[in-house]
């Protein structure tokens, strides 16, 4: 027996063997930022976890899964995504200018737990040298983890600066090389922020050798912006989405999980 078919087996359950596509609803978003609409109390989370059974995967952190368990429970029910790493570079309140990644769980125990895959960033540009190398070397250790435990990893690489440099978001340069550094480190999937355009995503999908997933990013005031920018993300070669407050914190998480799922498997959408 080979670790690697585990992999195929775990990455076959999560991507649709028609369309090739996956939608993941990120549900992780309490370790980052607290507690916010769609997530406030554990009665909600446990009942809007169960109300996204129709999506591919539902990624939650290593402390909610008992508290969710049942939501991955069942051959109809999503695969379970394991977000495995703290950061705090995301919040408005109590922030740093620079913030620092560190993990939640050892890849054995999130195996032992029954996962599909993991979730980890990778932050590149800082002003230290040293501090991308330590987040270089952190991954490699994940991925040589999941190699030997036949366990598909997701990394969502992002720039350090972001806080200070808005504009690295869309720089077709900056995203082309940090997913391209993820995926020679070892990804199996890349998490990657919208770039502002189906070219620019185009471009970076193009140069990445990982299946490429796009990130929903903040919750759109118009949800048909979020249409949008899935359709977009679908024609310019992604494999799928990791959306999270744009389903989690609308009125009908299940209405929207179904949206989602026909635009990306292109289901007359």
């Amino acid at each position: 027996m080979d670790s690697r078919t585990g992999k195929k087996i775990r990455m076959g359950c999560l991507f649709n063997q028609t369309s090739g596509h996956a939608l993941i609803v990120a549900y992780s978003h309490g370790i980052l930022v607290g507690p916010k609409p769609g997530m406030r109390t554990l009665a909600e989370m446990q009942r809007v976890s169960q109300s996204v059974a129709g999506a591919d995967g539902l990624l939650v952190t290593p402390g909610m899964l008992p508290q969710l368990e049942d939501a991955f429970i069942g051959r109809d029910k999503p695969s379970l995504l394991v977000h495995m790493d703290y950061q705090s570079f995301s919040r408005s309140i109590l922030s740093y200018e620079a913030g620092a990644t560190v993990e939640l769980a050892a890849v054995e125990d999130v195996v032992a737990a029954g996962a599909d895959a993991i979730m980890t960033y990778l932050y590149i540009g800082y002003d230290d040298p040293e501090r991308e190398k330590m987040e270089i070397q952190r991954n490699a250790r994940l991925a040589r983890s999941c190699d030997r435990w036949g366990l598909p990893l997701m990394i969502e690489p992002l720039s350090a600066r972001d806080n200070s440099h808005p504009e690295d978001r869309n720089d077709v340069e900056i995203v082309s090389l940090y997913c391209r550094i993820a995926a020679e480190i070892g990804a199996d999937m890349i998490k990657c922020n919208y770039p502002g355009s189906t070219e620019a995503l185009a471009e970076v999908v193009s140069s990445c050798p990982a299946p490429v997933l796009v990130a929903g990013g903040p919750k759109d005031k118009d949800p048909e912006a979020a249409y949008l920018r899935a359709r977009n993300a679908i024609d310019a070669g992604a494999k799928g989405l990791v959306f999270g407050r744009n389903i989690f914190a609308a009125d009908d998480p299940a209405a929207e999980v179904e949206r989602f799922q026909k635009i990306i498997h292109r289901e007359g959408s």
